[in-house]
């Protein structure tokens, strides 16, 4: 892996040199777009919508809309409203992980301790481990400001991007069937349901199976050949019972 960054986690008056590795990846496949008729690929062109010619990239600007016009900004607009570049996640206070909405998560990043760092950095995840807290912090990336946390994970310190509070919409408009009343005996039932499906956490269980299954596609018909496909049984419909939908579920994980 290449690091993407370099600084240091600031822990009071202690800096912890470090270097950020992306921890994710996309597992889904990556495709072209192409002609039909020779497969070609496509390319996109930037075209003004009045003259239908293309633009040439250094006559573009960006702009704003307001009311039916735009604000155009220049490079100096973006730059003054930068953050301070700055080599240092700063943490500004602790909190419980279990807090943090999983709504808020964005994407994660390995941090190695570069080697003068090292000692401060374990104390830093023991520390984390044995308290069971996170660090709430502020770095810049790629010229913008970032909310993360920063937690221990399998004995490394994971640093996770998260949203700003203004990025989540509100669920105000959202038709939520709260009033509805439920009995007992279906709440009861719900209950029994969801701890018989119970389990542990257990991530390596679960595959992008469309992917794998695209790929064997792929892979065959570049041999000239068709796979079979594994056909979806429909189920029958369990009614509008909602108890008798229940007891068939549990019934169903039961025998299985």
């Amino acid at each position: 892996m290449r690091s993407i960054w370099k600084g240091s986690i600031g822990f009071g008056l202690v800096n912890i040199p470090i270097k950020l590795y992306s921890a994710v990846q996309n597992s889904s496949l990556g495709m072209d777009m192409l002609d039909s008729r020779d497969h070609s690929r496509i390319r996109y062109q930037r075209i003004n919508e009045k003259t239908r010619k293309e633009v040439p990239y250094d006559k573009i600007v960006k702009g704003y809309p307001i009311n039916d016009g735009y604000v155009v900004l220049e490079d100096k607009d973006f730059e003054d409203a930068s953050p301070a570049k700055s080599k240092i996640i700063e943490i500004e206070n602790f909190v419980d992980i279990d807090e943090v909405n999983p709504m808020f998560y964005e994407t994660s990043y390995y941090s190695e301790p570069e080697t003068q760092g090292r000692k401060a950095y374990a104390l830093l995840m023991k520390a984390l481990q044995k308290s069971k807290k996170a660090g709430l912090a502020r770095f810049v990336l790629r010229s913008t400001e970032n909310l993360c946390v920063i937690h221990p994970v399998d004995n490394v310190i994971v640093v996770t991007k998260i949203r700003f509070a203004e990025e989540i919409r509100s669920s105000e408009d959202i038709l939520s069937p709260s009033d509805i009343n439920v009995s007992k005996k279906e709440l009861d039932m719900g209950l029994a349901l969801i701890s018989q499906y119970s389990s542990k956490f257990e991530i390596n269980k679960f595959k992008d199976e469309y992917s794998h299954e695209l790929m064997k596609i792929i892979q065959a018909k570049a041999k000239g050949k068709r796979p079979t496909i594994k056909k979806l049984k429909p189920q029958k419909a369990a009614g509008d019972d909602l108890y008798e939908q229940l007891m068939q579920s549990l019934n169903t994980r039961k025998g299985a």
